[in-house]
């Protein structure tokens, strides 16, 4: 074990004692809650005097095994920090969110995604075992075989089972560079097609795809992002300057190549959010030139957003121009691959938002997970879609008639942003009979909140 290694595990085992001692803090019958100075969360939340929980032990990289193809991660280490630590030894988490800011906790309970997840699945799946505190204030370590209800249902259990303190999960190798084919398609369906014999095949005209993703523009404007790794040696795209990732792969007909490091290509949404950086204006040459590059990043612009939620100025701005407030219409949703080109003519046809991101994923882990119950081996597209529209003439009308919709096509929806559904219909989407089994078993007097009142009720 080297000396790095050695202060590593013994910063987090005094980081996880910091833990357990301001869980001890916390007075019976108060919200137990994280301190975070962070978040991906797009919901808002009831306000709450007491201190959260003292994390800041829990943000380090605790080693990485190339042998055994494992890194060792505290709950909170961001993935920036632990893509860092990987690419140093040749190797990448198997999913790595398109934000840097987000933690491995936070993946492993609140979902994530991205372009491997046609082959490697969702990040939850990568998890070795983990270390939970659980809200008898107890650490338990979870596994596949050892605590393994806890195991099966912190996916999507969003902190309400426990918080993960330590997670071993499995790094696949990657090569320096990432080879990108940005293939133009002019009709849903057969971009919806293609992508799904990728899937099932790994190839696209003959060569590999590692990597796959898409975008949506309008219903005759589509593309289909195709990664190959490489070690081959060349020039590469720089998206962190003047020139936008997203608006790079545009082109009128056939296929348009581009290359990127393996680290660029990573974190090429980062950089502006996908394309939500365009509402405070750095899609602008002048703007852009001007705002700090160490500032074009995801947390920044959510440190404006929260800003402007706080001060409501966007709606004081909207009735200033005499227009009606804005209804935040921010989801990511699971749709089976052969419903998809159906909920995209439905979408563009009602809901007035574009771009839209599409991400295929088939879980690998034929066992599933209870309170995210997508069909093991079943391809689905993750649809995302991130803006605001004008209120309608009731709360949330927008995104409920999403939500029927995504119901009504055998889909489900992540929990990370506003939800309305009744309760029983919540349970009966998100394993409801088997939270409250393991609800009952790890948090029997209730410490930590209901996932029903943490997602529908923003408590």
């Amino acid at each position: 074990m080297s000396v790095r290694e050695t202060d590593a595990r013994s910063a987090h085992a005094e980081g996880v004692e910091r833990l357990l001692a301001s869980y001890r803090a916390v007075p019976v019958g108060a919200p137990v809650r994280l301190a975070k100075r962070t978040s991906n969360l797009f919901r808002s939340r009831t306000a709450t005097g007491t201190t959260g929980l003292d994390t800041s032990g829990l943000t380090q990289v605790i080693s990485v095994d190339p042998e055994a193809g494992t890194a060792d991660v505290a709950g909170m280490c961001t993935y920036e920090d632990l893509v860092a630590a990987t690419l140093a030894h040749g190797f990448a988490p198997l999913v790595v969110p398109q934000l840097k800011t987000i933690t491995l906790g936070g993946a492993a309970t609140g979902l994530g995604i991205e372009s491997t997840s046609f082959r490697t699945g969702l990040p939850h799946e990568s998890v070795v075992d983990l270390d939970v505190l659980t809200g008898a204030g107890e650490v338990v370590t979870a596994s596949r075989d050892v605590h393994a209800d806890l195991f099966r249902a912190f996916a999507n259990s969003y902190g309400t089972l426990g918080y993960a303190v330590r997670l071993r999960i499995e790094l696949e190798p990657i090569e320096p560079f990432v080879e990108l084919r940005h293939v133009r398609f002019r009709s849903l369906d057969d971009l919806v097609a293609t992508m799904d014999r990728i899937v099932e095949t790994g190839m696209y005209d003959g060569t590999r795809v590692d990597y796959l993703d898409g975008v949506v523009f309008a219903a005759d404007e589509g593309y289909l992002c195709l990664g190959t790794k490489t070690a081959r040696p060349g020039p590469v795209s720089d998206y962190t300057r003047q020139r936008i990732y997203y608006r790079s792969i545009r082109h009128d007909e056939g296929v348009l190549r581009d290359r990127l490091t393996a680290h660029d290509y990573l974190w090429r949404w980062d950089t502006d959010w996908f394309w939500c950086s365009e509402a405070f204006g750095t899609g602008h040459p002048f703007v852009r030139r001007v705002w700090p590059r160490r500032y074009r990043r995801s947390s920044a612009y959510w440190k404006l957003m929260r800003l402007e939620r706080r001060f409501d100025i966007g709606d004081r701005l909207e009735r200033l121009h005499g227009r009606p407030a804005r209804e935040r219409v921010i989801q990511d949703v699971e749709v089976p691959i052969e419903r998809c080109a159906e909920f995209l003519d439905w979408f563009l046809a009602n809901v007035p938002i574009t771009p839209i991101w599409l991400c295929p994923l088939r879980l690998r882990d034929d066992a599933g997970w209870p309170l995210y119950p997508l069909e093991p081996r079943r391809t689905y597209v993750n649809v995302g879609f991130w803006s605001t529209v004008p209120v309608g003439a009731t709360e949330g009308e927008t995104n409920r008639r999403i939500e029927r919709e995504v119901g009504d096509l055998d889909g489900h929806k992540s929990l990370y942003s506003d939800a309305y559904y009744e309760r029983e219909e919540f349970d009966r989407l998100y394993g409801g009979a088997a939270y409250r089994a393991v609800k009952e078993r790890y948090d029997p007097d209730s410490r930590l909140l209901d996932l029903y009142a943490k997602a529908v009720r923003r408590r």
